[in-house]
């Protein structure tokens, strides 16, 4: 795909649900592709430097200590991670700074049902971050396709219907 032409697709399931004093950010999204190829998207240094919203030091796959460095344009900033669990190919969890995100992976149908749960500080924040995974699957969903069209981080994402998809999540958290 020309990047030039790449869309949003349809709107993810989302939910905002209370974790203690904190917020999960449940986000459900099927993707076309067996849950082996989704992992590896999910860990794997190379990949994840094509869709995700931060470079790894290292190999998602195992449990430990990395970095990630998030991106936006020419800055980057590096934040502490723990992978936590690493369950192939089902389930990964890690923290991301003060953040823990957690990748359910099932087999359906036509492929992987992925499920996100992000826990985030503060409930206002979740349209934003649901708009930014939105963005991230889109582009992985295409280079699981075999069809990249390279990364949309940080203030580009502007560009590509960002501030559209984080007022329809907004809609969509509140009612």
């Amino acid at each position: 795909m020309d990047r030039d032409s790449f869309r949003p697709g349809p709107l993810a399931e989302v939910a905002r649900v209370p974790a203690g004093d904190r917020w999960d950010l449940v986000f459900v999204r099927d993707l076309r592709h067996p849950p082996e190829k989704v992992w590896a998207a999910l860990t794997e240094p190379d990949q994840l430097a094509q869709w995700a919203p931060f470079l790894t030091s290292r190999d998602l796959g195992t449990t430990g200590d990395a970095t990630l460095s998030t991106l936006d344009g020419d800055r980057h900033f590096d934040a502490p991670a723990t992978v936590l669990r690493a369950e192939r190919p089902t389930l990964l969890e890690y923290t991301w700074g003060d953040d823990l995100l957690r990748w359910e992976l099932a087999p359906a149908d036509s492929g992987t049902r992925l499920t996100l749960r992000h826990r985030i500080d503060k409930a206002d924040v979740a349209a934003m971050t649901a708009a930014g995974w939105h963005l991230c699957l889109d582009v992985a969903d295409h280079l699981l396709d075999g069809d990249p069209v390279g990364p949309i981080r940080g203030a580009d994402a502007l560009n590509f219907g960002w501030a559209e998809l984080r007022t329809a999540y907004a809609e969509r958290l509140d009612s």
